[in-house]
């Protein structure tokens, strides 16, 4: 096999999509916050249960957003997780606020909600949670939290869109939740992202902002004769082209996700006695939390083993990655005070971290011959 022969993802497209971008393409109307766009929205809003949803260019912006919202400046502290990818916390950064970095739970690999607490301080203003794999964090004792104190909870929810947490959608708990549509998430529009908004009152602000801090939405609505410069903002609107591939995407939500639950149980069917054996661990999935099946990982017994076995697939033609470098390590992170974080468990966990092949549409032969190439590495 040549390098690579399956890779760690690949887009699960159909006709469909390419349908509904001509659609988009030949209506006229390709920039943002047109049908498709609305679609979308609407959609999202009426499966989640949630007051408002507005599509982004990216997650990074959905978060860019929460922090706005905030009215986030210096002086403010917000707890996130220090395993996680960088847009979690340079979200709240970029308007001056400090991260504080927390560590993670050995079992989700989830901010451990029984750190937060301890962490917290008069300057604290927000909590962010993010859904590792798409299993939810402890978002009862983190909302408890939260709320006796007056902190804003936002869900970064980039890999957990249709999972939950005790019966209730991940991104819908929090203040805030945020949506990646990143070509390797569930579902994509090569790049695009959403803001959750678990309240009336946040809705209106956040159109303004998105629009470049003008009330241009009211106006396309018909509410007000003309549009103006009424706050900050930037320019956080998917052209409707992407929004058509997403609308697709999400009218196949169903079928998406039994392709991905299905590679996911597979796995975990085919690796489990292997894994003990080597000393590995498989994903953690609590009996209350229903995941999203974003990706199956593999916890290695060592470092060098990780090392060990990322070559043994490779070699294979099996591209199968790591996560996350710590975030309260890297080079930024310990210019933002990093270095005085104690995050013991993620320091352990991205070095011995391994995720496998894994998307939508991946065929039986394709799995076999990833689960082949596992079983055949010895340590």
């Amino acid at each position: 096999m040549s390098d690579h022969d399956i890779p760690f993802n690949r887009a699960f497209i159909t006709e469909l999509e390419l349908t509904r971008i001509r659609e988009a393409a030949y209506s006229g109307r390709i920039s943002g916050d047109g049908p498709f766009t609305r679609r979308c929205q609407d959609l999202l809003r009426e499966a989640l249960g949630v007051p408002g949803v507005l599509l982004t260019t990216s997650c990074t912006h959905a978060l860019e957003m929460c922090a706005m919202l905030l009215d986030l400046g210096p002086g403010d502290e917000v707890i996130v997780p220090s395993f996680t990818f960088v847009t979690s916390v340079s979200a709240f950064a970029l308007r001056g606020a400090r991260p504080v970095f927390c560590d993670i739970r050995p079992d989700t690999l989830n901010l451990d909600h029984e750190q937060v607490e301890g962490l917290i301080t008069e300057r604290t203003k927000a909590v962010v949670a993010v859904h590792y794999a798409g299993v939810g964090c402890e978002l009862d004792a983190l909302r408890a939290i939260c709320d006796a104190r007056g902190i804003a909870l936002v869900e970064d929810n980039a890999h957990g869109l249709f999972g939950r947490y005790r019966g209730q959608w991940l991104g819908t708990v929090g203040r805030f939740g945020t949506q990646s549509f990143h070509e390797t998430k569930n579902f994509t529009c090569g790049e695009g992202g959403a803001l959750i908004l678990n309240r009336a009152e946040d809705v209106q602000r956040a159109e303004i902002l998105r629009e470049k801090g003008t009330n241009r939405a009211r106006f396309f609505r018909g509410e007000i004769d003309k549009y103006t410069w009424v706050d900050l903002g930037s320019s956080y609107v998917p052209s409707d082209v992407l929004a058509a591939m997403l609308h697709a995407q999400l009218e196949r939500r169903e079928e998406i996700q039994a392709s991905r639950a299905a590679v996911w149980r597979r796995y975990e069917a085919a690796l489990a006695d292997w894994a003990e054996g080597l000393g590995a661990r498989l994903p953690v999935v609590p009996a209350h939390c229903e995941q999203a099946f974003h990706m199956f990982y593999l916890l290695m017994p060592s470092p060098d083993a990780r090392a060990a076995f990322l070559a043994h697939m490779k070699a294979r033609g099996i591209l199968a990655v790591f996560h996350y470098v710590p975030l309260h390590l890297s080079e930024h992170g310990q210019r933002l005070g990093g270095g005085d974080a104690s995050c013991p468990v993620t320091v352990d966990v991205s070095e011995r971290l391994v995720r496998l092949p894994f998307f939508g549409g991946m065929s039986d032969a394709e799995q076999a011959a990833v689960i082949e190439a596992a079983l055949a590495f010895g340590g």
